[in-house]
């Protein structure tokens, strides 16, 4: 008897489910990129973001960009000892996580886990690059339609 209701629970619930005609959006290409002050912070966070793409079945490419370093000279007493001057000096690290071939469905649920589970200090940028149809001017072979306008004018 628990196992029908069970059944019966399940068959609910996959009533509940609705499915759309509209065509899920492809991505050739869809490039993270994680920046951070904190080496130790930015290697767990790109092993974690390797880690969830793995058990997703997808296929990521991780490289690390050179990091940037700026520095900021500023004098220590406002008014005098133009001498005397201290240095400041920001780090910045950063790793790029590439995921080819994907599609929209995956690609937002893959990033919306990575998002909810970004820790402090570390920023994220992405970059979708979508694969689209080509619009119906450009369809057809140039040479064909400017041939067809070069006989209608010789004519």
């Amino acid at each position: 008897m628990a196992a029908r209701a069970a059944c019966v629970a399940v068959c609910r619930r996959l009533q509940q489910i609705t499915t759309s005609d509209e065509p899920d959006t492809l991505y050739k290409r869809l490039s993270i990129l994680v920046k951070a002050h904190d080496k130790a912070v930015l290697d767990s966070y790109e092993y974690f973001a390797v880690l969830a793409a793995k058990e997703l079945g997808l296929s990521i490419k991780v490289h690390e960009p050179p990091r940037k370093i700026e520095r900021f000279t500023l004098l220590k007493s406002v008014h005098i000892f133009k001498k005397h001057r201290v240095q400041y000096e920001m780090r910045t690290l950063y790793r790029c996580l590439e995921l080819k071939h994907l599609t929209g469905c995956t690609a937002n649920v893959y990033l919306e886990y990575i998002q909810r589970n970004l820790p402090e200090g570390v920023a994220m940028e992405v970059t979708k690059t979508q694969i689209q149809q080509l619009p119906e001017h450009i369809k057809e072979p140039m040479w064909e339609t400017v041939s067809g306008e070069k006989e209608e004018t010789k004519s």
